[in-house]
């Protein structure tokens, strides 16, 4: 599903080069659940926007669903991600002047699905992540981890091969993390690759597989 081959990215700090990944050679196979673990500048939000196709790599392969990513434009870029990725933020991301339903669906407005097919496919998705009683409620009306209950629907109502997660439970307490790890689980087993960056060792230890990165390299 997923493969880099010696893959390096700098960037400009302070108007010298600053190299943050510095040969990350990965493979993730369809269907698995892997966590990233760094610490802060260890590289790994980096490495998550570039597998999110949000950034490009400067040298190296990037390879997704077996195609070669290579300078895609923006235009390019976007289209892969609606086709293959969906994601998932430590800030939800949801509109506040939306409610539920309309934050699930709104994929599948740019992509010009009919309202009445949103609409059942939005309840249905929020069925999935126990939250259709909830459809009609805005953000600021939901609890954190309905939130990013919200957040997974609307990842996921596009039928995504793969689910990028920044810091998913950042910003929950300890129970809703797992309960929203649990749903990952849940989500994975359908055969949905995940991957999740997080800081927190016992989330981590929820997914199949853990990535170290220190330094831009990847340890082990």
């Amino acid at each position: 599903m997923i493969r880099l081959s010696n893959v390096h990215k700098s960037y400009l700090s302070g108007g010298k080069p600053l190299h943050v990944l510095k040969g990350i050679d990965l493979h993730i196979h369809p269907g698995e659940f892997v966590a990233i673990m760094g610490h802060s500048g260890s590289g790994k939000s980096t490495l998550l926007n570039i597998l999110g196709l949000l950034d490009q790599h400067d040298t190296g392969e990037y390879w997704l669903d077996n195609v070669r990513v290579h300078r895609l434009s923006e235009a390019q870029a976007a289209r892969f991600r609606n086709r293959c990725l969906g994601f998932v933020f430590q800030s939800f991301h949801l509109v506040a002047f939306k409610n539920a339903l309309e934050n699930v669906t709104l994929p599948l407005y740019y992509q010009k699905v009919r309202r009445k097919d949103r609409k059942r496919l939005g309840l249905e998705y929020l069925e999935k992540v126990g939250l259709r009683d909830r459809a009609g409620h805005f953000p600021t009306q939901l609890s954190g981890g309905e939130q990013q209950r919200v957040a997974i629907a609307r990842a996921l109502i596009t039928h995504p091969k793969v689910i990028l997660a920044d810091e998913p439970t950042g910003a929950l307490d300890s129970k809703t993390s797992y309960d929203v790890m649990e749903l990952f689980q849940t989500i994975n087993r359908s055969g949905i690759t995940m991957i999740i960056v997080t800081h927190e060792s016992d989330i981590a230890a929820m997914a199949g597989r853990i990535i170290r990165i220190h330094d831009g390299v990847i340890q082990g």
